[in-house]
């Protein structure tokens, strides 16, 4: 039996607004060329109390001349593990109009070896961000000593 909508019960639906508003001028963005220069901006952003107590996930999000557009905290977890959803990930990058992107996550046992799950999760990323013309340009493991970067190490 076919139901009979009322005209205003049509426009119940959500608004979706894409805004970008950056509070930095452009010539003020700091510039990535490096894995080290990604570290050490990632680390100003990390709260040093939690980078050895709980594995927490986040993204740099980069324009064309690879300066930070923005950083987002994708998750916080465990001890041993946090969720990274590409899809927010995605939804994120495409709303801070971004080209390029620098993934990131610590791992509170201090060791830099990227797990299995690591290596898939990036790979994922990275298919999902070819689609949309978006490029990983590294996924970095940080502990309180340093850091492994994905793409010095061969792993991207």
């Amino acid at each position: 039996m076919e139901t009979i909508m009322d005209a205003s019960e049509l426009y119940n639906v959500a608004e979706v607004e894409l805004v970008y508003k950056s509070k930095v001028k452009a010539s003020k963005r700091p510039q990535i060329s490096s894995a080290k220069d990604a570290y050490n901006i990632l680390l100003i952003g990390w709260d040093e109390n939690k980078i050895e107590l709980v594995e927490q996930f986040k993204v740099l999000f980069l324009n064309r001349a690879n300066k930070v557009l923005g950083m987002f905290n994708v998750s916080s977890g465990g001890i041993t593990g946090t969720v990274a959803d590409p899809r927010i990930i995605m939804v994120a990058a495409l709303k801070s109009n971004c080209c390029s992107l620098v993934l990131a996550h610590n791992h509170p046992s201090g060791s830099l070896k990227p797990s299995r799950q690591d290596e898939e999760l990036t790979q994922k990323i990275k298919s999902a961000g070819q689609y949309l013309d978006i490029k990983v340009l590294d996924h970095l493991i940080i502990t309180s000593d340093g850091y492994l970067s994905f793409a010095e190490e061969g792993l991207l």
